[in-house]
């Protein structure tokens, strides 16, 4: 199995994820990196790892779909083919019913909450963590999903939870959860390549 990483954030999961191939915990491959702009931390990480990377920024007024459109060219150009799987990493753009369906059921994504709970539009980063405290959960976790056209719709394929705990902040939470997410999704990854997880 092979997979792209899209990502428009620091980078950390895809860190991790590179980490573990190079422990052997991780024998996918990974054809490369898009983010929309040039001056992204994950860039660097790509650049350490010998990766090609293309970015795709978006333009004033562009509908999602010419976005997406443009991306998916990008992934293209990296030697994608429809067996490829797209691993959203902090890729902070919601897709066009266009790009599902040209991918459908190869893009996955991690949510920072126990799904279906807290998910939807506007949930992501602090958000979500904001959330979880509000409602006085007493656990949360990640959600490693298939994306569909909606929000935070898609299948699970795996989640994991850790405790809230009573003196916990949206900082202190979303550090437990990244430490998750960054464990869970190179196994993931690793449970497609093997079979184990069917998409």
């Amino acid at each position: 199995m092979h997979f792209v990483v899209l990502s428009s954030s620091r980078g950390t999961t895809f860190q991790a994820v590179l980490d573990a191939q190079k422990r052997g915990e991780l024998t996918a491959r990974c054809l490369g990196l898009v983010t929309d702009r040039p001056d992204r931390p994950c860039i660097e990480k790509a650049k350490a790892a010998n990766l090609p990377f293309k970015i795709v920024p978006m333009t004033k007024g562009e509908s999602r779909e010419d976005f997406d459109r443009r991306v998916h060219e990008a992934i293209l150009a990296l030697g994608a083919d429809k067996e490829t799987v797209i691993a959203a990493m902090g890729w902070m753009f919601i897709f066009s019913a266009w790009f599902i369906q040209t991918w459908k059921s190869r893009i996955i994504n991690v949510h920072p909450a126990l799904l279906p709970k807290h998910g939807g539009k506007g949930m992501y980063g602090h958000h979500v963590h904001d959330a979880v405290l509000a409602a006085k959960e007493k656990e949360s976790g990640v959600s490693i999903h298939l994306m569909d056209e909606g929000v935070d719709t898609g299948r699970v394929l795996l989640q994991k939870t850790c405790p809230v705990l009573p003196d916990d902040t949206p900082e202190s939470l979303q550090k437990r959860v990244q430490e998750l997410e960054k464990e869970w999704y190179p196994k993931v990854l690793q449970m497609i390549e093997s079979g184990e997880l069917k998409l």
